[in-house]
């Protein structure tokens, strides 16, 4: 099927009755609903045609340009909800850390966190002041969404995996940096996560108020946490963001990595979905989850990359193990990486709908 030819599914003039927001209430859909983490990205040649002419920073803070490029997989392939382009980092940005995008290092930050001087230096402003172009951006997408039945997520990532960024300076391996702030500095800790889980809690509101139909809160890193410390020093403030979050009248996904050990504490601190990881199957997972929440998930990402009878038979397994059960949103465990074909998401998407046409 080419580009031309997708066809998305018939609009809806009630976009809460969409098959994706069906689905996050755990209601009959008439086929599972697939999204993408990371659908807008380098692995489209869209996208990288945009790339060569604007920085990934420029992209995120041009309005217009952020819109164009969340709906890029919208027109390629027939999914079911749109998520707003942006990065969790400028929310630090917006904080007074000073932010880069460096060639060939990733994300860094010159001004870490490490002090508690440090900490009370960060400024909490009102995200209409921290954020503008990312509420512009959802308020410019929604318009265009509209008339095609397909909803926006608006997102941030969790306080944890910010407060890691945010003391390590960047990526680590092993977090010694942010764990040792933790165990060695708790009132500073538990300072840098109330400041956090504020900002995380009305950004999210906000992106609710100016036009997201659903939110998810991506908790990336979490996962090197042992179960104690997630509940002790993180839980209570991913808890708090997501119950700011939860005045903007729409669903919540709760997404994280490498937590299978501590699921039921990750449902525990909030979300009416939990997106999870290909660390776990599906079917455990739900079943541990039990039947409050839907559940979101959880091909691995580098399946896409696969030949596409291996990359049928993985995700018909992930079918397999939802079982055809209300409450199921198909996606990755974490998101599309750059070398993943085109074609293979264009298939997956098709066949996830046509497998389960109800």
């Amino acid at each position: 099927m080419t580009k031309q030819t997708v066809m998305a599914a018939a609009p809806v003039t009630d976009l809460s009755d969409s098959r994706f927001l069906r689905a996050c209430r755990r209601e009959p859909v008439d086929a599972t609903p697939i999204w993408l983490m990371r659908q807008a990205g380098r692995y489209m040649p869209e996208y990288r045609a945009l790339r060569e002419k604007y920085s990934i920073l420029e992209l995120i803070k041009t309005p217009e340009l952020a819109c164009e490029v969340t709906l890029q997989p919208l027109n390629a392939f027939d999914l079911d909800a749109a998520i707003i382009f942006a990065d969790i980092l400028p929310l630090l940005e917006g904080l007074g850390l000073v932010l880069e995008f460096a060639r060939g290092e990733g994300p860094v930050l010159h001004n870490p966190v490490r002090t508690a001087v440090d900490v009370e230096a960060l400024l909490v402003l009102p995200p209409e002041e921290a954020l503008p172009f990312t509420l512009k951006a959802i308020r410019l997408a929604r318009r265009e969404l509209e008339g095609r039945g397909i909803p926006l997520i608006g997102f941030s990532g969790a306080p944890f995996t910010l407060a890691a960024y945010a003391v390590e300076g960047g990526s680590s391996r092993n977090y010694e940096k942010v764990k040792g702030l933790m165990m060695g500095d708790p009132v500073t800790w538990h300072r840098l996560m109330e400041k956090l889980s504020e900002a995380v809690g009305h950004y999210l509101l906000a992106q609710a108020q100016a036009g997201a139909q659903a939110l998810q809160i991506f908790d990336s890193w979490v996962g090197v946490l042992s179960p104690d410390d997630y509940r002790t020093l993180v839980m209570p403030y991913s808890h708090h963001a997501i119950e700011i979050a939860r005045g903007g009248g729409v669903p919540i996904i709760h997404f994280s990595t490498n937590t299978g050990g501590m699921l039921e504490l990750i449902r525990e601190a909030g979300g009416d979905v939990i997106g999870v990881d290909w660390r776990i199957d599906l079917a455990t997972a739900r079943e541990r989850l039990g039947n409050g929440v839907a559940i979101q998930g959880n091909l691995d990402p580098v399946a896409l990359m696969a030949p596409w009878p291996e990359l049928r038979r993985r995700a018909r397994h992930v079918l397999d193990r939802a079982a055809g059960q209300p409450g199921h949103i198909f996606n990755l465990g974490h998101g599309v990486l750059p070398r993943t074909p085109v074609d293979n998401v264009r298939r997956l998407v098709e066949f996830v709908h046509e497998s389960t046409r109800r």
